[in-house]
Protein backbone atom coordinates (compact mmCIF):
# COMPACT_ATOMS: atom_id res chain seq x y z
CA UNK A 1 0.00 0.00 0.00
CA UNK A 2 2.96 2.32 0.61
CA UNK A 3 4.20 2.00 -2.84
CA UNK A 4 1.56 2.37 -4.53
CA UNK A 5 0.34 5.29 -2.50
CA UNK A 6 3.42 6.66 -3.36
CA UNK A 7 3.39 6.54 -7.02
CA UNK A 8 0.27 7.66 -7.24
CA UNK A 9 1.30 10.70 -5.28
CA UNK A 10 4.56 11.33 -7.46
CA UNK A 11 2.40 10.86 -11.01
CA UNK A 12 -0.43 13.14 -9.54
CA UNK A 13 2.03 15.90 -9.62
CA UNK A 14 2.60 16.10 -13.37
CA UNK A 15 -1.01 15.64 -13.75
CA UNK A 16 -1.94 18.99 -11.79
CA UNK A 17 0.49 21.00 -13.40
CA UNK A 18 -1.24 19.75 -16.92
CA UNK A 19 -4.55 20.01 -15.36
CA UNK A 20 -3.65 24.24 -14.88
CA UNK A 21 -2.89 24.16 -18.62
CA UNK A 22 -6.07 22.65 -20.27
CA UNK A 23 -8.08 25.37 -19.90
CA UNK A 24 -5.67 27.11 -22.25
CA UNK A 25 -5.75 25.09 -24.78
CA UNK A 26 -9.59 24.98 -25.49
CA UNK A 27 -9.15 28.00 -28.23
CA UNK A 28 -5.80 26.62 -29.58
CA UNK A 29 -6.21 25.32 -33.53
CA UNK A 30 -4.88 21.60 -32.51
CA UNK A 31 -6.90 21.23 -29.00
CA UNK A 32 -6.40 19.50 -26.13
CA UNK A 33 -6.75 16.08 -27.63
CA UNK A 34 -3.25 15.60 -28.21
CA UNK A 35 -2.21 17.37 -24.98
CA UNK A 36 -4.45 14.95 -22.72
CA UNK A 37 -3.10 12.03 -24.54
CA UNK A 38 0.54 13.46 -23.82
CA UNK A 39 -0.38 13.76 -20.58
CA UNK A 40 -2.53 10.11 -19.89
CA UNK A 41 1.36 8.59 -20.93
CA UNK A 42 3.35 10.64 -19.28
CA UNK A 43 0.97 9.56 -15.72
CA UNK A 44 1.24 5.91 -17.03
CA UNK A 45 5.19 6.06 -17.34
CA UNK A 46 5.78 7.50 -13.99
CA UNK A 47 3.66 4.78 -12.37
CA UNK A 48 5.53 2.28 -14.15
CA UNK A 49 8.57 3.40 -12.98
CA UNK A 50 7.63 3.71 -9.51
CA UNK A 51 6.29 0.66 -9.00
CA UNK A 52 8.83 -1.11 -10.96
CA UNK A 53 11.44 -0.04 -8.83
CA UNK A 54 9.85 -1.04 -5.67
CA UNK A 55 8.55 -4.00 -7.04
CA UNK A 56 10.87 -5.15 -9.99
CA UNK A 57 9.54 -8.62 -10.33
CA UNK A 58 5.93 -7.97 -10.49
CA UNK A 59 4.05 -7.58 -14.04
CA UNK A 60 1.94 -4.12 -14.86
CA UNK A 61 -0.97 -4.15 -17.37
CA UNK A 62 -2.13 -0.45 -18.14
CA UNK A 63 -4.13 1.07 -20.30
CA UNK A 64 -1.81 3.23 -22.37
CA UNK A 65 1.19 1.39 -22.84
CA UNK A 66 1.69 -2.84 -23.24
CA UNK A 67 1.63 -4.89 -20.58
CA UNK A 68 4.91 -5.74 -18.95
CA UNK A 69 5.17 -9.56 -18.01
CA UNK A 70 6.93 -9.65 -14.95
CA UNK A 71 9.09 -12.23 -13.57
CA UNK A 72 6.71 -13.33 -10.64
CA UNK A 73 3.56 -15.05 -12.17
CA UNK A 74 1.39 -14.41 -8.81
CA UNK A 75 1.48 -10.24 -9.05
CA UNK A 76 0.03 -7.66 -11.45
CA UNK A 77 -0.24 -4.49 -10.54
CA UNK A 78 -3.23 -3.16 -12.95
CA UNK A 79 -3.14 1.07 -13.51
CA UNK A 80 -5.08 3.43 -15.36
CA UNK A 81 -3.32 6.94 -15.67
CA UNK A 82 -6.07 8.96 -15.72
CA UNK A 83 -9.28 7.21 -15.53
CA UNK A 84 -12.14 10.30 -16.80
CA UNK A 85 -9.60 11.40 -19.69
CA UNK A 86 -12.65 13.52 -21.30
CA UNK A 87 -13.12 14.93 -18.14
CA UNK A 88 -9.64 16.28 -17.55
CA UNK A 89 -9.61 17.38 -21.06
CA UNK A 90 -12.56 19.69 -20.61
CA UNK A 91 -11.06 20.80 -16.80
CA UNK A 92 -13.52 19.43 -15.21
CA UNK A 93 -12.14 17.60 -11.55
CA UNK A 94 -14.01 14.44 -12.15
CA UNK A 95 -11.24 12.01 -13.02
CA UNK A 96 -8.30 9.93 -11.38
CA UNK A 97 -5.25 7.70 -11.06
CA UNK A 98 -5.93 4.49 -9.92
CA UNK A 99 -3.73 1.36 -9.01
CA UNK A 100 -4.78 -1.58 -7.78
CA UNK A 101 -2.67 -5.16 -7.27
CA UNK A 102 -3.77 -8.50 -8.55
CA UNK A 103 -2.52 -11.66 -6.77
CA UNK A 104 -3.50 -14.80 -8.58
CA UNK A 105 -6.32 -13.62 -10.03
CA UNK A 106 -7.53 -11.62 -7.22
CA UNK A 107 -7.44 -7.94 -6.14
CA UNK A 108 -6.23 -7.81 -3.47
CA UNK A 109 -5.38 -3.47 -3.01
CA UNK A 110 -6.48 -0.33 -4.67
CA UNK A 111 -5.56 3.17 -4.46
CA UNK A 112 -7.66 5.55 -6.49
CA UNK A 113 -6.52 9.43 -6.35
CA UNK A 114 -8.52 12.58 -7.59
CA UNK A 115 -5.42 14.94 -7.52
CA UNK A 116 -7.67 18.30 -8.04
CA UNK A 117 -10.03 17.32 -4.60
CA UNK A 118 -7.34 15.61 -3.23
CA UNK A 119 -9.54 12.80 -2.03
CA UNK A 120 -7.57 9.60 -1.48
CA UNK A 121 -9.20 6.29 -1.89
CA UNK A 122 -7.85 2.83 -0.39
CA UNK A 123 -8.69 -0.63 0.41
CA UNK A 124 -6.49 -3.82 0.88
CA UNK A 125 -8.44 -7.24 1.34
CA UNK A 126 -9.80 -8.02 4.68
CA UNK A 127 -9.03 -4.22 6.23
CA UNK A 128 -11.69 -1.68 5.02
CA UNK A 129 -11.91 1.01 2.35
CA UNK A 130 -10.82 3.93 3.90
CA UNK A 131 -11.10 7.83 2.25
CA UNK A 132 -8.02 10.01 3.50
CA UNK A 133 -8.07 7.79 6.29
CA UNK A 134 -11.61 7.66 7.09
CA UNK A 135 -13.59 4.47 7.14
CA UNK A 136 -16.08 4.40 3.69
CA UNK A 137 -19.31 2.52 3.97
CA UNK A 138 -22.23 1.89 1.08
CA UNK A 139 -24.73 3.58 1.95
CA UNK A 140 -28.04 1.67 3.39
CA UNK A 141 -30.86 2.84 1.18
CA UNK A 142 -33.28 -0.66 0.85
CA UNK A 143 -35.45 0.64 -2.11
CA UNK A 144 -34.28 1.46 -5.57
CA UNK A 145 -36.98 4.17 -5.76
CA UNK A 146 -35.21 6.02 -2.94
CA UNK A 147 -31.82 5.59 -4.47
CA UNK A 148 -29.06 7.67 -7.14
CA UNK A 149 -27.19 5.44 -8.92
CA UNK A 150 -24.69 6.12 -11.89
CA UNK A 151 -24.28 4.41 -15.42
CA UNK A 152 -21.19 5.41 -18.10
CA UNK A 153 -22.57 6.70 -21.12
CA UNK A 154 -21.44 4.66 -24.45
CA UNK A 155 -18.98 6.90 -26.38
CA UNK A 156 -20.28 7.81 -30.20
CA UNK A 157 -19.04 4.77 -31.83
CA UNK A 158 -18.82 2.08 -28.75
CA UNK A 159 -21.87 -0.14 -27.29
CA UNK A 160 -25.25 -0.60 -28.22
CA UNK A 161 -26.91 2.83 -28.22
CA UNK A 162 -30.40 1.01 -28.20
CA UNK A 163 -30.24 -0.77 -25.30
CA UNK A 164 -28.64 1.92 -22.76
CA UNK A 165 -31.63 4.08 -23.70
CA UNK A 166 -33.85 1.25 -22.83
CA UNK A 167 -32.11 1.03 -19.64
CA UNK A 168 -31.88 4.03 -19.03
CA UNK A 169 -35.50 5.27 -19.75
CA UNK A 170 -36.82 2.05 -17.16
CA UNK A 171 -34.14 2.94 -14.78
CA UNK A 172 -35.48 6.41 -14.39
CA UNK A 173 -38.82 5.92 -13.49
CA UNK A 174 -37.29 2.88 -10.97
CA UNK A 175 -34.62 5.63 -9.24
CA UNK A 176 -35.27 8.66 -7.52
CA UNK A 177 -31.98 9.91 -10.15
CA UNK A 178 -29.30 8.73 -12.31
CA UNK A 179 -25.78 10.36 -13.09
CA UNK A 180 -23.11 9.81 -15.71
CA UNK A 181 -20.08 11.46 -13.86
CA UNK A 182 -17.19 10.46 -16.61
CA UNK A 183 -15.03 8.07 -14.81
CA UNK A 184 -15.81 4.55 -13.31
CA UNK A 185 -12.79 5.08 -10.63
CA UNK A 186 -15.25 8.01 -9.26
CA UNK A 187 -18.42 6.24 -9.91
CA UNK A 188 -17.18 2.99 -7.81
CA UNK A 189 -15.06 5.22 -4.85
CA UNK A 190 -18.31 6.88 -4.47
CA UNK A 191 -20.46 4.22 -3.90
CA UNK A 192 -18.22 2.84 -1.00
CA UNK A 193 -18.54 5.93 0.60
CA UNK A 194 -22.18 5.86 0.06
CA UNK A 195 -22.28 9.57 -2.18
CA UNK A 196 -23.97 6.96 -4.79
CA UNK A 197 -26.10 3.73 -4.03
CA UNK A 198 -25.22 1.99 -6.96
CA UNK A 199 -24.36 1.29 -10.53
CA UNK A 200 -24.87 -0.74 -13.89
CA UNK A 201 -21.97 -0.22 -16.43
CA UNK A 202 -20.83 -1.69 -19.40
CA UNK A 203 -18.12 -1.29 -22.49
CA UNK A 204 -15.11 -1.45 -19.50
CA UNK A 205 -11.70 -2.68 -19.02
CA UNK A 206 -9.97 -4.29 -16.38
CA UNK A 207 -8.03 -1.08 -15.29
CA UNK A 208 -11.17 0.60 -15.17
CA UNK A 209 -12.70 -1.38 -12.45
CA UNK A 210 -9.95 -3.07 -10.44
CA UNK A 211 -9.43 -0.80 -7.35
CA UNK A 212 -13.36 -0.10 -7.54
CA UNK A 213 -13.97 -3.49 -6.67
CA UNK A 214 -12.72 -3.64 -3.63
CA UNK A 215 -13.63 -0.78 -2.41
CA UNK A 216 -16.96 -1.28 -2.70
CA UNK A 217 -16.78 -4.94 -1.43
CA UNK A 218 -14.80 -3.82 1.41
CA UNK A 219 -17.26 -1.28 2.18
CA UNK A 220 -20.11 -3.87 2.69
CA UNK A 221 -21.45 -3.51 -0.78
CA UNK A 222 -21.48 -6.34 -3.75
CA UNK A 223 -20.37 -6.06 -7.15
CA UNK A 224 -21.09 -8.27 -10.18
CA UNK A 225 -20.01 -8.40 -13.48
CA UNK A 226 -23.00 -7.34 -16.17
CA UNK A 227 -24.33 -10.53 -16.98
CA UNK A 228 -24.14 -11.24 -13.16
CA UNK A 229 -20.45 -12.96 -13.41
CA UNK A 230 -18.55 -13.50 -9.83
CA UNK A 231 -15.95 -11.77 -10.85
CA UNK A 232 -16.78 -8.37 -12.93
CA UNK A 233 -12.95 -7.67 -14.16
CA UNK A 234 -12.91 -8.97 -17.04
CA UNK A 235 -16.60 -9.34 -17.80
CA UNK A 236 -16.63 -5.76 -19.54
CA UNK A 237 -18.61 -4.29 -17.17
CA UNK A 238 -20.15 -4.25 -13.61
CA UNK A 239 -23.33 -3.69 -10.84
CA UNK A 240 -22.90 -2.48 -7.70
CA UNK A 241 -24.69 -1.81 -4.92
CA UNK A 242 -25.66 -2.90 -1.31
CA UNK A 243 -27.39 -6.58 -0.30
CA UNK A 244 -30.84 -4.71 -0.93
CA UNK A 245 -30.37 -2.53 -4.05
CA UNK A 246 -28.26 -4.87 -6.16
CA UNK A 247 -30.75 -7.25 -7.00
CA UNK A 248 -32.80 -4.65 -8.17
CA UNK A 249 -30.79 -3.50 -10.16
CA UNK A 250 -30.44 -6.44 -12.01
CA UNK A 251 -34.64 -6.77 -12.20
CA UNK A 252 -34.37 -4.19 -14.19
CA UNK A 253 -32.24 -4.60 -16.30
CA UNK A 254 -33.66 -7.94 -17.43
CA UNK A 255 -36.96 -6.66 -18.13
CA UNK A 256 -34.39 -4.78 -20.89
CA UNK A 257 -32.71 -7.83 -21.92
CA UNK A 258 -35.93 -9.70 -22.61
Amino acid sequence: MTVMIAAVRKAARGVQRDFGEVTNLQISVKGPGDFVTNADKRCEEVLREELGKARPAYGILGEEIAEYKGTDPDHRFIIDPIDGTFNYMHALPMFAITIALERKGEIVAGVTYNPITDELFHAEKGSGSFVNNKRMRVAQRRELIDSLVCTCLPGRAKGDHAKHRAEMDLMQVKTSGIRALGSTAMDMAYIAMGRLDGAWCNGLKAWDMAAGVLFIKEAGGFVVGIKGEANPLFSGGYIAGNADLLPQIRAVLDQVGK
